[in-house]
């Protein structure tokens, strides 16, 4: 049976789609965070002379860019606004957030993950989640005679397909990892495959039928491979995909994973020992630390290691 299994973790909220023990797809959600969808308050200030386009400010700050603002809408209103863009961080820079004024819209959705139908647990069993999260941080997926790698750019996410053989058996051979990264890091937007050059008009129409059949339930258009084994994908853009948030902040996703970590800890004793690299301590909020210790019962105690990598956050219970 296919279903969404939601869990709250802390920091963040995962969702895998799964059927039996087999991860179909994830998604990922901070607490806080600007979404698309939501419904948000925020004050109008600036809108250029005769334009229907501005910049709104939320009570914390945050930018948005409006569109179709109304006439009777002047600078300084306060407004509901609905999200069409969450904000998308770059390396070097931040996309303001989109929206319009939510003109007869009274709410919207709570977080991403709404109306996904989820079944809430605890915490997923082991390895589903990590499956899922360590892809992502390496940013590849590896089939049989090669690998597809993304890479996050401004413009675009690019997947390159590289390996042995033919260049149409291998294109072929890399249509189910390149399937299942989208899924796995809840990709969209603008997305670009590079695959070998295929000379033969034949074999690259052999591949595009085949990535229309592995993609033909996910939402998208495309473009037919090009003569140099380009393909673009266009899909809706709802969030920051896993590939995204590694990208931009790779201490956040790895200071949540500590936490999971010390979550899933087993052993008897009153303390739980987490051990980190530096840069993850100075990440790890009070409010994060008290809920780890509400969740296991035990004190945490939080050291330190310049020698473990980001990823390698260690936890253990101590009996004294």
């Amino acid at each position: 049976m296919t279903e969404w299994i939601l869990d709250e973790g802390i920091g963040e909220i995962r969702a895998l789609l799964v059927d039996g023990d087999n991860v179909l797809a994830a998604k990922l959600h901070w607490p806080g965070e600007i979404f698309a969808g939501q419904i948000i308050e925020a004050k109008l200030v600036s809108r250029a002379s005769g334009s229907n386009r501005g910049t709104a400010e939320t009570q914390t700050g945050s930018q948005i860019l409006l569109d179709r603002i109304p006439k009777e809408v002047t600078e300084g209103s306060t407004v509901q606004v609905a999200i069409t863009r969450p904000p998308i961080a770059e390396i070097g820079r931040m996309k303001l957030a989109q929206g319009r004024v939510a003109e007869g819209i009274l709410k919207g959705k709570k977080s991403p993950i709404d109306g996904l139908d989820a079944r809430a647990m605890r915490a997923f069993p082991s390895g589903w989640w990590e499956d899922v999260w360590h892809a992502a941080s390496s940013g590849q997926i590896d089939f049989a005679g090669g690998s597809a790698v993304f890479s996050v750019t401004p413009a675009m996410t690019l997947i390159d397909i590289d390996g042995e053989g033919s260049p149409r058996k291998l294109s072929l051979a890399a249509i189910p990892a390149i399937a299942q990264g989208l899924a796995w890091f809840d990709m969209g937007g603008n997305i670009g495959i590079d695959f070998p050059t295929i000379e033969a008009k034949a074999d690259r129409k052999a591949v595009d039928e085949a990535i229309g059949d592995a993609l033909h339930d996910w939402p998208h258009e495309r473009t037919a491979m090009n003569g140099f084994g380009f393909v673009q994908i266009v899909s809706r853009f709802e969030g920051p995909s896993l590939l995204h948030r590694f990208a931009a902040s790779r201490v956040g996703m790895c200071v949540r994973k500590a936490l999971r970590v010390g979550e899933l800890a087993e052993g008897t004793g009153p303390t739980l020992l987490l051990t980190v690299h530096p840069a993850l301590k100075a990440k790890l909020r009070d409010d994060w630390l008290s809920e780890l210790a509400r969740r296991t019962g035990k004190q945490v105690r939080i050291e330190t290691d310049p020698g473990l990598a980001l990823e390698a956050a260690q936890a253990q219970i101590l009996t004294s």
